[in-house]
């Protein structure tokens, strides 16, 4: 056993490297093996235990964090320990130190922003690809990584009813990023470079993308990114008038002005299911236009393409056949834990050209002969982790019917909390119920200077400081808008009915104050 010295020992001794390698009996004070089987075993059983204990107790915690900022900086110390500790005490620190610092997106109770789901299938497969902890960049790096991406995300298209360019077996395909934002991303790369191969580089400043003001802005960040001039992203106004949705008039309006000054209109992002309201916009007519202009047309459903694995919901994406790429979030609302979001493209080739590298490191033969693929050319970084498979394992041990009943579940419970909050004459629900969101406010008293705003923010910083329940807001026509997302795995009627009982008594509450 080869020995080596530890820097940090006073007396400067060199210790032999296998008096760190104790088992857990031996441990206390010392360190554990970096791997080893029977090490794994022990130590995963106790971390499962605390991870399952956590999700028993779960709803004995405050949804959003009671702390102030810099609570952690106290009780934790200023460097780094010098020597191994044992696990239970590492998890007694996570107990004290850290739960009472986290927002429990998982909680039954919590309806904030969109839902970040977790799952048994999704945490399994989370483990077995830390497990396996291969780094799939290419084919060759580990052939199954890449096959099994290539395979549910075809399993998916089809029970999205994506049309067959998106499949694999044509032109294609789809790929696993880790959130919305790098697949807007990676395709506003694509169709940046794309438009530029045609009319050359130098035209990179006269370069327009359009979206609704309700897009999310992660297009803005990746405008940003590809060096685009940022007063050419046109978010264009939208209103109640058309339920927030990107009206194809003003669409039409905007590329003809554009195109009249001298500018080169060349993407189009749409939405399925906004951040602010779940608007959707009507993809026939924008695809028709895109098409028309020859504009990449992008479809972010990121949070509503879940539910249009369900037939009665498949409607809210007619007209992606007219879409040149499209994108969903696995992780928010379809059982699999973060990060999994998922890109399909029409023209796998436009990625590649966009963001391959070959260096002669990473030559292999499979790819020199161009008879598999390699998604480190579908993506902004080399490395990837092998995501896949915990969406196949949600997909086998649910199955699409499973997920379908999940969905429908949380849609129905939404809609029972809207028919709450229409029965109280005091609160109105402001935007049309797509999906599993409901936004609705206080209604201010008649003499309210800011039209109740500063009322509705009142109410949900005394509903969110009981630690209860956790909702968000947003700004909708200038309105301060409360936002309830039904979306936890664990929420059931009897949550949405004490969130209401908690909303109404603060409303009381406030409303006798002024």
């Amino acid at each position: 056993m080869m020995n080596i010295p530890i820097n940090s020992l006073d007396d400067g001794k060199v210790v032999p490297l296998h008096s760190f390698l104790l088992s857990e009996k031996q441990m206390e004070g010392k360190g554990l093996m970096p791997m080893d089987a029977e090490q794994l075993r022990e130590q995963g059983h106790k971390m499962v235990d605390f991870i399952a204990d956590y999700y028993k107790t779960i709803e004995t915690f405050p949804v959003l964090s009671q702390v102030q900022p810099g609570y952690l900086r106290k009780l934790l110390p200023d460097s780094a320990p010098n020597y191994p500790d044992s696990l239970q005490h590492v998890l007694n620190d996570v107990q004290e130190k850290i739960l009472p610092g986290v927002t429990h997106w998982q909680s039954p109770n919590y309806f904030a922003y969109f839902p970040s789901n977790s799952s048994v299938a999704g945490f399994l497969g989370e483990m077995l690809s830390a497990g396996l902890n291969i780094v799939g960049f290419s084919w060759i790096t580990s052939p199954a990584a890449t096959e099994l991406e290539t395979i549910v995300l075809d399993w998916l298209a089809k029970a999205l009813q994506l049309p067959g360019d998106f499949y694999s077996t044509g032109q294609g395909g789809g790929v696993i990023q880790g959130t919305a934002s790098e697949a807007v991303l990676v395709v506003l790369l694509a169709a940046r470079d794309k438009i530029l191969r045609k009319v050359g580089r130098s035209a990179l400043p006269k370069l327009v993308t359009y979206a609704s003001d309700q897009t999310h802005s992660a297009l803005q960040k990746a405008c940003q990114i590809a060096g685009l001039n940022p007063e050419l992203c046109r978010l264009l106004n939208t209103d109640s008038s058309t339920n927030y949705a990107l009206s194809p008039d003003v669409l039409s309006e905007a590329i003809s002005n554009d195109m009249a000054s001298g500018l080169i209109p060349f993407f189009l992002c749409a939405t399925v299911g906004t951040t602010s309201s779940t608007a959707v916009d009507p993809l026939s007519a924008l695809g028709k236009i895109a098409k028309t202009n020859e504009l990449w047309f992008h479809v972010d459903a990121a949070y509503a393409g879940s539910a249009c694995v369900c037939p009665e919901f498949h409607h809210y994406i007619d007209g992606v056949e007219e879409a040149d790429s499209f994108n969903m979030n696995a992780h928010k609302w379809f059982l699999t834990n973060f990060d999994c979001s998922l890109l399909w493209v029409k023209d796998r080739s436009a990625l590649i050209q966009s963001l391959s590298t070959n260096p002669e490191f990473l030559k292999n033969k499979a790819s020199q002969e161009n008879t598999v693929i390699d998604y480190k050319d579908w993506q902004i970084p080399l490395g990837r982790r092998f995501r896949s498979l915990k969406l196949w394992m949600v997909l086998r041990l649910y199955g699409l019917e499973g997920l379908r009943s999940y969905i429908r579940n949380h849609i129905e419970m939404a809609a029972y909390f809207e028919e709450l909050v229409g029965q109280d004459a005091r609160f109105k629900v402001i935007a049309p119920r797509t999906f599993s969101l409901v936004c609705f406010r206080l209604l201010p008293p008649l003499n309210s200077a800011d039209h109740g705003n500063k009322l509705n923010r009142d109410l949900l910083d005394l509903v969110n400081s009981t630690g209860n329940v956790f909702i968000t807001h947003t700004v909708l026509s200038g309105e301060y808008i409360l936002r309830f997302a039904v979306g936890a795995p664990l929420t059931e009627r009897r949550h949405v009915n004490m969130t209401w009982q908690i909303l109404q008594d603060k409303a009381t509450a406030l409303l006798e104050s002024l």
